[in-house]
């Protein structure tokens, strides 16, 4: 239960981190979620740039070593003008992000 609220938080704290302009001015254009007992998934889009697909799974479920593990992505556009991506995983392991920086 610990690796699943320290998982939980992790995410919070990259989703607070993603730079944002006036949120008065941004559109959400596109929004899903979906939450099942064992996982979960959402994605959104919003007309800032921004965007994030995240899907998690409990793996073991019925043991003591049930673990949640997390699968996704986040994109935004940064002040200046340049697009950044980060896929991540998360889970026993830890959270391990690959970024990438695309064109303005």
């Amino acid at each position: 239960m610990l690796k699943y609220v320290t998982i939980v938080c992790v995410v919070a704290v990259l989703c607070s981190a993603v730079p944002q302009q006036n949120p008065q001015d941004v559109q959400i254009l596109r929004f899903d979620s979906n939450v099942e007992p064992d996982g979960y998934s959402f994605a959104y889009e919003t007309s800032d740039g921004t965007s994030r697909q995240e899907e998690g799974k409990i793996d073991n479920p019925q043991s003591e070593n049930a673990a949640l593990t997390v699968r996704g992505q986040y994109a935004y556009v940064a002040p200046d003008g340049k697009h950044y991506t980060v896929t991540f995983t998360a889970g026993p392991e830890g959270y391990q992000p690959k970024t990438s920086l695309g064109q303005k």
